[in-house]
């Protein structure tokens, strides 16, 4: 307890107490009610306190929580990855934003509660809410820079605490609380706030609006692509797409609706062609650069998409290859450096088969070419990462050598991280890249090669990204999440 709650009382707002819930819908239903009263309470003593004097009091709400307790194995379907503990014993999380997590957390609840036939405790935990994720949806409130009020807000609201804002769960590197309690879910409530907040930041669009299937870009050319896609699937009533979200959240229905985008692009351009399910697909351009990849996949992590996939350029590493060519990656050689300390590089990074599959048969549909055929156009192999765009200009006696020797046969700058984040986050991932240059073989990404490279490659590359997200909507959940991205003890929520 710090010295400004010894010197002020400190106000709670008035909660149901805990309660056992056997239906996953009315413990969901308990959740938002929870909090929502105590995002309400902290925003309103925010509206009565904001540029006035310091209150004789402290204000304070705190994340609901899920609980359970189970005192045997469950039997489950040793088939599935995801929703069961690994042994008996108490498991909790803390929740934000129930009411974006509603699908999710009905489905992960539901799963637990057959697989181990206990209810879940529903109830308020000990975590506080940081007074900047309460306001965070409500536009008409802005939380002043520290300094500029009459009092410091921390004395009278709690502020986020990056102390407690990590990714302990997700690294393998959690403990059990001082009461044995064991982590429930994958991320704690503060740390999803903490990446609802940066997504806006960065992509100009609201987390609602991000779709199950995620695909990655480092050019933005497949932006303008992706938005002729989505204008001629509005078109078609039987393609299942509604509504195409840009950034600033400017939003249309019809083909010939007008996107607008904002004065100002975001850092990561994101357009989102969604389905009433949320099984559509979201487009972020990443730009270029392995720190960029993990940024973006940091926080898209916490959504729990059902997919992501890198669509990018890159440099052809074989004298085979051609401007075009297609690169399927079924290995990486990370020497993109940004995630060392949270996956070491001695951590393979395995090809999912179900992503694998559907990225090929997605290239023989759009190319219309199959079997031996195929190989002219596509190659499957080793994808290497690394953070020097510039890595020609060094000696290339290093470089080349050990590109030869991991057998890579492209080079790029974002796929292993993404890859690698999607192994760490447990969530499917995959790469299909185009070569654009062939820098060991004399044949450099100069502007009047790439012009008609990009005219005539780009829309078939996107095409095939699409198709492929659409056949992984068409698997059922529990095939696309394999069981090779889950640990010895793992969350039982996905």
């Amino acid at each position: 307890m710090s010295a400004s709650d010894r010197e002020l009382p400190v106000k709670t707002p008035k909660l149901p107490a805990s309660e056992t819930f056997s239906d996953p819908e009315a413990a969901v239903r308990r959740l938002i009610e929870l909090y929502d009263a105590s995002v309400d309470f902290l925003r309103e003593r925010f509206s009565e306190t904001v540029g006035g004097p310091k209150p004789p009091s402290r204000f304070r709400a705190f994340y609901p929580e899920i609980r359970i307790t189970t005192t045997s194995f469950g039997k489950t379907d040793t088939r599935l990855s995801f929703g069961h503990v690994a042994e008996p014993g108490t498991y909790a999380t803390t929740v934000t934003r129930p009411d974006l997590f509603a699908n999710y957390l009905v489905q992960q609840i539901a799963l637990v509660m057959n697989n181990h036939g206990v209810p879940v405790s529903i109830g308020v935990s000990d975590t506080p809410i940081p007074i900047h994720f309460a306001v965070a949806g409500d536009r008409n409130v802005t939380v002043p820079q520290e300094g500029t009020m009459e009092f410091p807000l921390r004395d009278v609201f709690d502020v986020p605490d990056l102390a407690t804002t990590h990714d302990n769960i997700v690294n393998g590197q959690a403990k059990p609380d001082r009461d044995g309690t064991r982590p429930l879910a994958p991320f704690t409530a503060q740390r999803i706030d903490y990446s609802l907040a940066r997504l806006s930041h960065y992509t100009a669009t609201d987390p609602e609006h991000f779709q199950n299937h995620v695909l990655f870009t480092n050019y933005q050319f497949y932006v303008e692509e992706f938005e002729a896609f989505a204008r001629q699937a509005l078109s078609d009533p039987g393609s299942g797409y509604s509504e195409l979200v840009g950034p600033g959240n400017t939003a249309i229905t019809t083909p010939d609706g007008d996107l607008r985008p904002p004065a100002k692009l975001p850092q990561m351009p994101t357009y989102h062609l969604k389905r009433p399910d949320g099984a559509g697909i979201t487009l972020v351009n990443i730009g270029v650069g392995p720190s960029n990849a993990k940024t973006a996949t940091d926080h898209i992590a916490v959504l729990r998409p059902h997919a992501w996939l890198m669509v990018g350029h890159c440099a052809g590493l074989r004298n085979s290859q051609r401007l075009g060519d297609y690169v399927l990656a079924h290995a990486y050689l990370r020497e993109d450096h940004v995630l060392d300390d949270d996956l070491p590089v001695w951590v393979p990074i395995p090809a999912l088969a179900e992503i694998q599959i559907a990225l090929e048969e997605a290239v023989e549909e759009v190319t219309r070419l199959k079997g031996y055929e195929l190989k002219r156009i596509m190659r499957t192999g080793t994808v290497a990462t690394i953070d020097n765009r510039n890595w020609e200009l060094r000696d290339q006696s290093g470089p080349v050598q050990r590109l030869s020797q991991s057998r890579a046969i492209a080079l790029d700058m974002e796929s292993a991280t993404i890859a690698a984040n999607g192994f760490r986050f447990r969530v499917p991932y995959g790469t299909l890249l185009c070569v654009s240059d062939k820098p060991l073989h004399g044949e450099l990404k100069l502007p009047g090669m790439a012009s008609e490279f990009y005219k005539s490659q780009v829309s078939n590359h996107l095409q095939i990204g699409i198709r492929a997200m659409e056949k992984l909507r068409e698997m059922p959940l529990e095939r696309i999440h394999s069981r090779k991205l889950r640990s010895f003890e793992e969350t039982a929520f996905l």
